[in-house]
């Protein structure tokens, strides 16, 4: 599973879901980095088949209006440490997979994971 991981998360991430399996980059790695437009991470996530990990909600209602980006991770924490955002992934990672063989809209957040569709 390839993932792009949005700007408000830390770049960090990307190496954790790596070791975890994935194959995932941050958005600071893209021509513009950390200033790329959301239609412009749409686009390079939608050319590369990767799912948009975000906590932006402008994602969500193109998701929801346009089905773009086709698979989205929304990560709905609010404001936590890092530590508690890495940690909320590795205990979650296996759900992820699974839910994203049968969906295109994930939720995570401190309790746990949730599927949309």
């Amino acid at each position: 599973m390839k993932l792009l991981i949005d700007a408000q998360l830390p770049t960090l991430l990307a190496a954790i879901l790596n070791e975890l399996g994935y194959q995932s980059i941050h958005v600071d790695s893209l021509i513009n980095g950390d200033e790329s437009t959301d239609t412009e991470i749409i686009n390079y996530a939608e050319k590369h088949q990767l799912i948009v990990v975000t906590k932006d909600s402008d994602f969500f209602h193109s998701h929801s209006l346009l089905k773009k980006p086709a698979k989205l991770l929304l990560v709905s924490t609010g404001n936590i440490k890092n530590k508690q955002l890495f940690d909320i992934f590795r205990r979650n990672h296996l759900k992820l997979y699974e839910l994203f063989e049968i969906v295109n809209f994930v939720e995570i957040n401190s309790n746990g994971i949730a599927s949309h569709e």
